[in-house]
C-alpha cells in the first residue's frame, strides 16, 4: 500500500527526503512582516469586490457584477480592517478605511434594492455609511 503522499502528483517521493519546495516557502512567508500580509489579502479582497460591485476598468465590467459576490467581499474586508487596525497603526488602516468606504458607498449606488442604514455590507463591523 503506497502513502497519501506518494499518491499525490505532486509530491515528493519519501526515498527522495522532505519537501524541500514547502520547507522553502514556509520559511519565506515566515520573513513577511504581518502588516504586509494584512494589506496584501486587504488590497486583494478590495480588488475582488471593486469587480464584483462593476467598478473594473474592463469594458465588460457589467458582465462581471455580481452584488451577492461583493456584499461577502465588502463584509469580509469589513471584518478584517476593523479586526487588524489596532495592530497595523493609523498609517496602514487609513487607507484600508477609506477604500473600505468607497467599496460601501459604491455598493449602495449600484444596489437597486437599498439596505436600510447599517445594514449594508460590512456595516456591521463600520457602523453605518453614508
Amino acid at each position: 500500500m503506497q502513502s497519501d503522499q506518494n499518491n499525490r502528483p505532486d509530491a515528493t517521493p519519501s526515498s527522495e527526503g522532505p519537501d524541500v519546495e514547502g520547507i522553502k516557502q514556509a520559511r519565506d512567508i515566515a520573513e513577511v512582516p504581518a502588516v504586509e500580509l494584512i494589506n496584501t489579502v486587504a488590497v486583494h479582497l478590495m480588488s475582488a469586490a471593486a469587480v464584483k460591485t462593476g467598478l473594473a476598468d474592463d469594458p465588460e465590467a457589467e458582465a462581471l457584477k455580481d452584488l451577492d459576490e461583493a456584499r461577502k467581499l465588502i463584509t469580509a474586508l469589513a471584518g478584517l480592517v476593523t479586526a487588524a487596525a489596532p495592530e497595523v497603526g493609523s498609517t496602514h488602516a487609513a487607507p484600508l478605511r477609506d477604500g473600505l468606504r468607497s467599496l460601501q458607498l459604491a455598493f449602495r449606488e449600484e444596489s437597486l434594492v437599498p439596505d436600510a442604514p447599517g445594514k449594508g455590507p460590512g456595516e456591521k463591523w463600520t457602523g453605518p455609511v453614508n
